[in-house]
């Protein structure tokens, strides 16, 4: 009975050790060390690994862009992120997709359990931008934006500012080709993903940052059969997850 007893606790006690290293891989610690501008940064990791970090959901006015001149108030946001972050100790949460085209890791940044992607929208200093399938707090952010939207702070007291957020909120509910429905964007693995009007992500996807199939486009890799028998070329539902790099890809 004693040994049956021992037993149970060690496998309760490994079970407990398993679970907190799931919960611990997925974020990251490590000491900003170089502000690229205001919603990118390099953070060196506490395993020694140097890492840049692209800020998920929040987009300040450029500075370095190759193509663009700097934007009012991209200084004043890389200033405030410099003043705020550098040599600090910070805290990285993911999202769906770990990384973008360039290599950067997307991640919410926290600063002394204060989310700092969310600073940035209280502050006036960046607007909310949501690209593929890292919408995790796409509706707290849209909150926040709106207050400092009230508040006309920062990016917000420009008018071409406002005007701009208010095409982009039009063109969300607005597609090229009203015959076919189906959103679409391309994830950072270059991989094309759909959304119809039932997907969670159907709103917050912006057909001008991928592409809008055409009506007659047969969907590459997603036709399906229905209950007759019959293939379907625009499935209801699309789902493509990740777990531990291992792609799946389920239609409703």
């Amino acid at each position: 009975m004693k040994k049956k007893i021992t037993m149970m606790f060690f496998l309760c006690l490994i079970l407990l050790v398993a679970c907190s290293q799931a919960t611990d891989s997925k974020g990251f610690t490590g000491k900003v060390v170089y502000v690229v501008d205001g919603d990118t940064i390099d953070v060196k990791l506490a395993n020694g690994k140097e890492e840049r970090i692209r800020m998920l959901l929040v987009d300040t006015p450029e500075t370095k862009h190759p193509t663009k001149p700097v934007q009012p108030f991209g200084p004043e946001a890389s200033a405030f992120t410099k003043k705020t972050l550098l040599h600090q100790q910070v805290q990285l949460e993911l999202d769906v997709s770990e990384r973008d085209q360039y290599g950067r890791l997307l991640a919410y940044v926290y600063l002394n359990g204060k989310m700092y992607n969310e600073t940035l929208l209280e502050e006036g200093l960046a607007r909310v931008v949501v690209y593929a399938s890292n919408t995790k707090y796409v509706d707290e952010f849209k909150a926040i934006q709106k207050k400092a939207q009230e508040k006309e702070i920062g990016i917000w007291s420009l008018e071409n500012y406002r005007t701009e957020e208010k095409k982009q909120a039009e063109n969300e509910e607005k597609i090229p080709n009203q015959k076919c429905k189906i959103k679409g964007n391309i994830n950072s693995r270059g991989e094309k993903i759909y959304h119809t009007p039932d997907s969670p992500s159907y709103k917050q996807t912006k057909p001008e940052n991928g592409f809008v199939p055409k009506t007659k486009q047969k969907l590459p890799a997603l036709e399906h059969q229905n209950r007759n028998g019959k293939a379907n070329t625009a499935p209801s539902l699309v789902i493509i997850i990740y777990i531990q790099e291992q792609r799946l890809l389920v239609v409703v």
